[in-house]
């Protein structure tokens, strides 16, 4: 099977994608490439802007994998009208040539942003949405666009990631987990803001599972599936991530704790994607920064601004003003 992956250099493309060939997928990578390419030489690229795409591009592709835009709520916050650009307009787009090139499965990185705020309920895939932030409302609208193109010959997957974290070759440390553990090793010190609310957390490696999953999934399969490795209060994940480095390295670490309101908080229940499409995590928050511990060496530059999405975005915005547009294809998601 021939696989295009949109965004594909990006944090999880960087460790979906290996997986992939070692299954025997022929892939290939449409990205911008601005953090760099830490891809295995034998995939291939496409050094292209999505809109740039047109449908004979798509011809020989089964399937189409959506992993690109902007990746959170500060990138979002940062520039609403690039985030509606790059996180609805950008996979809309690219489902429709797809599905207008034959293509045979689309899926899409959605996320469990947008939830919103939820009163401490296990929400569903069938429970109402409430984001009033651009990046969950903007993530919702992607969905709607590429559902709405499902027929008996073009199966969309959506995956509504929780917040993902662990180790990649394209490292990010603006991940609740790896900036826990980045302010740990280097201040001896983990600043909560709010412990009270709730996250859905997810493994790296459960996340590259669950687009496996997704892409092996019966002829004709569509739908919506929550993804995690499993919900916590903000306050627990800092617990866990102590005790586990404490436990690892024998490194005393503080714990800052403050109260500060944030309307962002659900918690997601992954009975959906366990039943359909055998989706079984097998990582927690210990197993996650035992595994940062592990790589420590490869990334523990820690203020270098690649492993920082809403630096390399903001300093991308600031020398094309003016001149050229910053394209859609940047390979973020979260």
């Amino acid at each position: 099977m021939r696989i295009l992956v949109a965004g594909g250099a990006g944090y999880i493309g960087s460790t979906l994608i290996p997986k992939l060939l070692e299954r025997g997928y022929e892939v290939d990578v449409v990205d911008l490439f601005w953090f760099g390419n830490a891809l295995p030489a034998d995939v291939g690229i496409v050094n292209r802007d999505l809109f740039d795409l047109q449908v004979s591009d798509l011809k020989d592709y089964e399937q189409v994998i959506f992993l690109a835009g902007l990746s959170n709520d500060p990138m979002a916050e940062f520039s609403p009208s690039k985030n509606f650009i790059f996180n609805a307009a950008a996979p809309a787009y690219l489902c429709y040539i797809a599905k207008q090139a034959g293509v045979r499965r689309y899926v899409y990185a959605s996320s469990c942003s947008v939830y919103g705020y939820t009163e401490n309920e296990l929400f569903d895939e069938d429970r109402p949405v409430s984001s009033s932030y651009p990046y969950g409302i903007s993530k919702l609208q992607g969905e709607h666009a590429v559902m709405q193109l499902i027929d008996r010959n073009f199966s969309v997957i959506a995956l509504r990631k929780g917040t993902v974290s662990g180790y990649s070759p394209r490292m990010r440390l603006d991940l609740i987990i790896n900036t826990m553990f980045k302010c740990a090793m280097k201040d001896g010190v983990i600043r909560v803001n709010n412990p009270a609310i709730w996250r859905p957390i997810l493994s790296i490696e459960d996340a590259a599972l669950a687009y496996i999953r997704a892409i092996e999934a019966s002829e004709g399969l569509s739908g919506i599936f929550n993804i995690a490795s499993g919900n916590h209060t903000v306050g627990e994940v800092a617990d866990l991530v102590t005790l586990t480095i404490e436990h690892e390295l024998g490194t005393k670490i503080d714990l800052d704790i403050k109260q500060i309101k944030d309307i962002r908080n659900y918690k997601v229940s992954i009975e959906r994607a366990k039943n359909i499409l055998s989706f079984h995590p097998h990582h927690s928050v210990q197993s996650i920064v035992r595994n940062l511990i592990e790589n420590m060496s490869k990334c523990s530059d820690w203020d270098n601004p690649n492993y920082y999405n809403i630096q390399v975005f903001k300093e991308l915005d600031e020398k094309q003003t003016g001149t050229s547009k910053v394209t859609a294809a940047t390979g973020v998601q979260r």
